[in-house]
């Protein structure tokens, strides 16, 4: 995908005041830029799955819905959105995508824990089996498999798998 001004080299390579990227609430002016790390982040981690939606359907969604209806936190790196969460319901962790720039960086981490404080009662998320990495990132944060499928039940028709987060199953026993 495309670099744009929001996730610019300047400020993904960790420089001075972009290497601490600020957790916050999304506000309308941030639909743009966590859509287009949505595009760059899906592009770079599932480069052989098919995308349901356009480019500018992307856009649109995060414009129309994900910002203005759901519980939507960015990572802001100096004047850059470099990481999207977005959760919705009770449990639901719909969207954790970080600008591949700011993959092992611990960025994916702090998203993890600000999701569990704000959802203490556990989450659940989806992620397609061809996503390893996903995958052993849910698992390190206590997430379990509770269901696989053929990928009837998503638009790209690609198989995927069901986590869950359950608190009380995952806290140390003494």
């Amino acid at each position: 995908m495309d670099s744009t001004a929001a996730a610019s080299p300047a400020h993904a390579t960790g420089a001075g005041a972009a290497d601490h990227a600020v957790l916050r609430r999304a506000e309308a002016a941030d639909s743009e830029a966590a859509a287009e790390v949505w595009l760059r982040s899906y592009g770079a981690a599932l480069p052989s799955v098919r995308r349901a939606h356009s480019d500018e359907a992307v856009r649109e969604w995060f414009r129309r819905v994900v910002v203005p209806d759901h519980e939507t936190w960015v990572a802001v790196a100096g004047d850059a959105v470099v990481g999207v969460l977005v959760l919705t319901g009770e449990r639901e962790l719909d969207q954790l995508y970080l600008d591949p720039r700011w993959r092992g960086r611990g960025l994916g981490d702090r998203f993890m824990e600000l999701a569990k404080r704000r959802r203490p009662a556990g989450l659940e998320l989806w992620t397609f089996q061809v996503n390893v990495p996903a995958q052993r990132f849910y698992e390190r944060h206590g997430f379990t498999e509770v269901l696989r499928t053929d990928g009837h039940g998503n638009e790209e028709r690609e198989p995927d798998i069901r986590y869950a987060w359950r608190p009380e199953e995952s806290a140390p026993t003494s």
